[in-house]
C-alpha cells in the first residue's frame, strides 16, 4: 500500500459484493476500508476523511440513502456513490437529490466502477486543488475561464457576457465540478429580492448559457429529474 493511496470506504451488507468491491478498488491502488452496516460506517466516517464511500441503498437497520442524508447535513463533502440494485428512474432521482455524487446499479461491469470511482476521486483531487489556490477567485475548467474579482467569463479566449442570474449558476458550476446541483440549490443561489424563481426559470437560464458556451456546452450537463452538473471529464 502506497502512502498516498486513495482512500475508499465501502458500505455494504452482502459479504460476496463487499469483497468483490474491495479487491477491484484494492487492484487499482486505493487503501479499502469495507463495512457492513451504516452503525459502523458512522464510526469509521467519524474518524477519517475519504476520497470515496460506496454505499448499498438496502441496509441492516437504516438505508444507505439516510446516511448519505445525514452526511450532507454534517456537512460532509466526501464524494459518494450509490450502488444498489434500486434501478428505477425515481430512485436515481431520489438518491442524487439526497447529496450522492453518482449511482450505479447492481449487476456492474468492474471497469465501469473503476471509472465511476476514479472520476470521483478526480473531482475531489480538482476541487482541493482549486481551494488550496493563491487565487481563489478565479476558476478555469475547460475552455471556460471565470475571474469573479472582474466578474470577467470568457470562452476559448472569447469575452461572454451573461446575466447575473447566468453568471451565478456558472460560478457554482465551476466550484463544484462533477457535483450534481440540484434545482432547488440553483434557486437558492439565483433568488433575489424581489425575484421570484422557480425550476422552470433556473432551466431557461442553462438553457441561454449553454448557447452562449459555445463549443464548451456539452460540458454542462443535465441529470433528468434532479438538476445540472459540469461534468468533470473533459
Amino acid at each position: 500500500m502506497t502512502i498516498n493511496a486513495k482512500k475508499c470506504l465501502v458500505v455494504e451488507d452482502e459479504r460476496d459484493i463487499r469483497d468483490l468491491v474491495s479487491l477491484i478498488l484494492s487492484r487499482e491502488g486505493y487503501s479499502v476500508e469495507a463495512v457492513a452496516d451504516p452503525t459502523q460506517a458512522r464510526a469509521r466516517i467519524a474518524e477519517n476523511t475519504f476520497d470515496l464511500i460506496i454505499v448499498d441503498w438496502m441496509l441492516p437497520g437504516e438505508s444507505g440513502v439516510d446516511l448519505i442524508r445525514q452526511l450532507r447535513s454534517d456537512k460532509r463533502s466526501d464524494p459518494v456513490l450509490i450502488l444498489t440494485a434500486k434501478s428505477q428512474p425515481e430512485d436515481v432521482v431520489e438518491g442524487l437529490k439526497a447529496g450522492a455524487d453518482d449511482y450505479l446499479t447492481k449487476p456492474f461491469d468492474n471497469n465501469v466502477l473503476l471509472a465511476r470511482a476514479e472520476a470521483l476521486v478526480r473531482r475531489k483531487k480538482w476541487s482541493e486543488e482549486l481551494q488550496n489556490r493563491g487565487n481563489k477567485s478565479v476558476y478555469q475548467w475547460g475552455g471556460i475561464y471565470l475571474d469573479v474579482d472582474r466578474h470577467e467569463v470568457r470562452v476559448e479566449d472569447q469575452t461572454v457576457h451573461l446575466t447575473p442570474s447566468e453568471y451565478k449558476i456558472l460560478l457554482e458550476m465551476l466550484k463544484n465540478v462533477g457535483r450534481v446541483l440540484t434545482r432547488d440549490y440553483l434557486i437558492s443561489k439565483v433568488q433575489g429580492e424581489g425575484i421570484a424563481v422557480t425550476g422552470r426559470t433556473i432551466d431557461t437560464h442553462v438553457f441561454a448559457l449553454r448557447k452562449k458556451m459555445m463549443n464548451q456546452a456539452d460540458l454542462i450537463e443535465t441529470i433528468r429529474g434532479v438538476g445540472y452538473r459540469i461534468r468533470d471529464k473533459i
